[in-house]
């Protein structure tokens, strides 16, 4: 009997341990998979981007902020939009902060008027950095055409070409 119970045993621990390995090649293959997604160029490409524009976006947020909003104030008498506001209630309130102290549900449309212009001001600002940048940047080499448009058909065709593989007819050049 005992016989019998050390062989189910030897069996239970043989399947055990086979299923342990197949685990642990699946694991090891689903890290060479990972290793070889995280490492594609595409991937390093967007950390760095991710990077390199968490960086940029306060060099935006203080031009912005430091330059245009304090020359834009000049130009609108330091107009606030962020205290225009409307009370549901129905009563006037002297500023948002009181009506927000008495509880009043307001409608803050000065803060998003407020949001709209920054976004606006912001966009625009980056649309001249990124023209600045594109103009520093080298013209690129065209490459040599491989192709060239029959004179009759207008299909691709091999630039070397004497006749034309769709129409038939003759190039001359």
């Amino acid at each position: 009997m005992k016989l019998h119970n050390s062989k189910k045993i030897e069996k239970k621990l043989k399947k055990q341990e086979e299923a342990i390995q197949k685990n642990m090649k699946e694991g090891i293959s689903m890290l060479k998979e990972f290793k070889k997604f995280a490492l594609r160029g595409n991937m390093i490409d967007l950390a760095v981007g991710i990077i390199v524009g968490g960086a940029f976006n306060s060099i935006v947020n203080s031009l912005v902020n430091d330059i245009v909003m304090p020359l834009l104030g000049v130009f609108t008498k330091n107009i606030n939009f962020s205290d225009w506001f409307f009370a549901l209630d129905g009563k006037h309130y002297a500023s948002l902060k009181v009506a927000e102290d008495e509880g009043a549900a307001v409608i803050k449309y000065g803060l998003f008027l407020s949001n709209i212009l920054n976004f606006i001001i912001m966009a625009f600002v980056v649309f001249l950095i990124v023209k600045w940048i594109n103009k520093l940047k080298r013209p690129t080499e065209q490459a040599t055409p491989t192709t060239k448009k029959c004179k009759y058909c207008y299909s691709d065709i091999n630039i070397k070409a004497t006749k034309c593989p769709h129409c038939t007819a003759d190039q001359d050049s």
